[in-house]
Order: structure tokens, then sequence, then C-alpha cells
């Protein structure tokens, strides 16, 4: 009987939460690098940073992924989902100016009001415009493509989760 009832504890310790099974979703020219789930908590100091920073966040599931809508194309993102209390929105946070980072600080905000919320380095890291030199592709991400294909991408994992 012992045995029977450890078999059944190690068996519901290795099963993956809905959240980690997001790693295997197949989606088109997206990998996901990363699905975890997120106890509820202090943010994380960078998540603190930045405009709208929270400082409690809700238990949620992180998703990471890099998008690749053209063969020069490498766009990074991040998706937070509430485990509970979603308000059935999503919320698709931009960057201004020539930014190329993830808004952590804003993601947080929304997922503490109740959001599905994203951002992305709209296809390349830093603040300066040098990364368009001679590669028009990446142009276009960084003008809309990026906002749109983080938000079909989220649309599609969010409906997945």
């Amino acid at each position: 009987m012992l045995s029977g009832m450890t078999l059944l504890l190690f068996a519901a310790l290795v099963q993956q939460s809905p959240c980690e099974a997001l790693k295997t979703l197949s989606l088109p020219n997206t990998t996901i690098t990363a699905a975890e789930f997120i106890p509820a908590g202090a943010a994380p100091a960078p998540a603190r940073a930045g405009r709208g920073g929270a400082a409690t966040l809700p238990a949620h599931c992180r998703v990471t992924a890099v998008l690749a809508p053209s063969s020069d194309s490498h766009i990074e993102m991040e998706l937070r989902m509430p485990a509970e209390g979603w308000n059935g929105k999503f919320l698709a946070v931009g960057n201004g100016g020539w930014a190329g980072n993830i808004e952590t600080g804003a993601v947080s905000a929304g997922l503490a009001r109740g959001y599905a919320a994203a951002s992305n380095d709209t296809g390349h890291k830093g603040g300066s415009g040098s990364f368009a030199v001679g590669h028009p592709e990446k142009i276009i991400d960084f003008g809309y493509r990026s906002m749109h294909e983080m938000a079909v991408q989220s649309k599609a994992i969010i409906q997945a989760f």
C-alpha cells in the first residue's frame, strides 16, 4: 500500500503544470524559450524599474519566446498570464523611441491589474537605430511587425493556457 501511494505522489510531482506544458507548444515562426509558473510575491528588482512597475505580483505563468517572421528577424518577447483572476483582456506593452528592450515594469503593472500582458524588444537591443543599416527586414520588425507578431502569438499562447 505504501509503495502504491509513493508512486502516485511521484507521478503527481513529475507531471507538468499547464504553464510548463507551454514549452512544447508549436506556433509558426516562434520558439518558446521558457515557460514557468511564478508564485505570488514581490516583483523582481528589474520589474520594479521603469514605468508602472508593480511591487507585488499575483501567481502567474511567464512565457518567453523568440519570433522570426523573416529570415533576418529575431524578436524577443515576454508574456505573463495570471494564474487566477484574469480579467479576460490582453495588454500589449510598447516602448518609445529607438528602444530595444522588453518593458518588464509595464508588463508587471498590467499583470497586477489582472491582464495577460506582453512586451517585446522590437527586434533589436539598445537605444539607437544602428541595427537598421543594411537590414530592411529589421526596419519592418521595428516599425510594426514586432508588435503585430507578438500580439498574434500571445493570443495563441493565452488560448493554449
